[in-house]
């Protein structure tokens, strides 16, 4: 089976580690199966989309290394929805109604009160020719429900398995606003129709939406797709990540200098059997992810994962990997980047670290250890050095004034380096020089 599937994100703002979720684990399946990935902006809500966003999520996808075989903008497709519409009203499927949101509150209210369910009770449905020419006349603008068959609907979730959605329990949904613009609903049907879509892989919370889609699809003729729920992820508190509440984007965390393989195997692999830890690609990922591995509980989001993640990755980094972006700063040499990479966090630390070679370095030297590092200056021995050199050196040392462990070693580092952390010194030691080290020494 050729498989397309398809990620539907509404630019409306940018994405963020939830959004990342569906967006990875759709490409893996398309990557694992040799099939299609289509990127369809759900822009139809024209108050809340922008071109800019819709942007910004293409430049999101761009940098996590998810590049769409398609684009589709939902706004540039209303000819397919009116033909749709059109198909629907004469089947009898999609009817209007008239009522005013104050009076389905009322409605639903009065249901509960009678201790019944707060569906929609049909009666547009009931309205004659007359009554709504009459309603119209009134200035009220129809908006359009689809007439539910009411039953149970089955499908084999390709994660959840084999789940039922008895749409007796459901109210007819609205498909059309009044003012004639079209919800998710039909349009996502209709799309995925069009664009020859096999699978819809999104987050557990749609489940409840999928026996009304299969419905439409049905109604349309159309055969529905293999529909698969996954697992939601959540921040470290268990809230759901949301736009609205202005949740950190993709975008942040670039600007923040993770690296965008981290954000991708945190958003994807939490909550599924698969480790969290350093993959090559995400090619690596796709070949080992089988949706079998996904948790039917929820994933979470730990911020102290990824800087652990994204500090192993970067510590495993080759140096023709990191070339390119090294030149962008001004840097080059693989001896220097062997020896600080496994300093760094996030990869624009190296600027810092690389001073160390460069300078300029104030050398922190405690007064009781001026004798020392005097004597140090003095032992010091001559080029050419190599990797035996900081042995040789701190050996007499240690032979000259008993001193030894951290009593040696930090005082030296601290001088070489003015601070407490750093490379290993024995490398360290080399790259820098004699002449260097006499002027820290001081």
């Amino acid at each position: 089976m050729s498989v397309t599937v398809r990620w539907a994100p509404s630019p409306t703002g940018r994405i963020h580690l939830g959004n990342a979720r569906p967006a990875l684990l759709n490409w893996f399946f398309a990557r694992r199966h040799g099939g299609r990935y289509v990127l369809r902006m759900d822009d139809t809500d024209l108050a809340r989309s922008t071109r800019a966003f819709a942007d910004g999520i293409e430049e999101d996808l761009a940098w996590l290394g998810v590049t769409p075989d398609l684009l589709v903008r939902q706004s540039e497709r209303t000819a397919l929805y009116d033909e749709a519409r059109d198909r629907l009203i004469a089947a009898g499927r999609l009817y209007p109604c008239y009522e005013t949101e104050d009076e389905l509150d009322r409605k639903r209210a009065r249901a509960r009160l009678l201790g019944k369910p707060p569906i929609y009770d049909r009666a547009a449905l009931s309205l004659t020719d007359a009554d709504r020419a009459r309603l119209e006349a009134e200035g009220r603008k129809p908006h359009w429900r689809f007439r539910l068959d009411g039953r149970p609907v089955q499908f084999e979730d390709l994660i959840k398995g084999p789940q039922t959605v008895n749409t007796a329990s459901m109210s007819d949904p609205v498909l059309i606003r009044g003012d004639g613009s079209y919800l998710y609903t039909l349009p996502s049907v209709v799309d995925d129709i069009d664009l020859g879509i096999t699978h819809v892989i999104r987050g557990e919370d749609h489940v409840s939406n999928t026996g009304t889609q299969i419905e439409i699809f049905e109604a349309l003729g159309s055969a529905a797709p293999i529909f698969g729920h996954h697992n939601l992820l959540t921040d470290a508190a268990g809230q759901g990540f949301s736009k609205r509440l202005g949740s950190q984007s993709i975008a942040d965390f670039r600007n923040e200098g993770y690296e965008p393989l981290a954000i991708a195997i945190v958003a994807s692999l939490n909550g599924t059997s698969l480790p969290v830890e350093p993959y090559d690609s995400l090619d690596a990922i796709a070949e080992r992810l089988d949706f079998s591995m996904i948790s039917h509980g929820a994933a979470r989001f730990d911020p102290a994962e990824l800087n652990g993640l994204n500090a192993r990755l970067l510590h495993a980094m080759t140096y023709d990997e990191a070339a390119p972006r090294l030149s962008a700063m001004g840097l080059e040499g693989e001896a220097m980047w062997l020896l600080l990479r496994e300093n760094l966090a996030k990869f624009p630390d190296i600027a810092e670290w690389s001073k160390l070679l460069s300078g300029p370095v104030e050398p922190v030297i405690a007064e009781e250890d001026r004798e020392f590092l005097a004597l140090a200056k003095a032992l010091l021995p001559p080029e050419p050095w190599g990797e035996d050199t900081w042995g040789e050196w701190t050996q007499a040392l240690k032979a000259a004034t008993g001193r030894k462990g951290k009593a040696l070693f930090l005082p030296l580092r601290m001088a070489l380096t003015g601070r407490h952390d750093g490379p290993e010194l024995k490398s360290l030691l080399v790259l820098l020089g004699r002449k260097v080290c006499l002027d820290r020494l001081l």
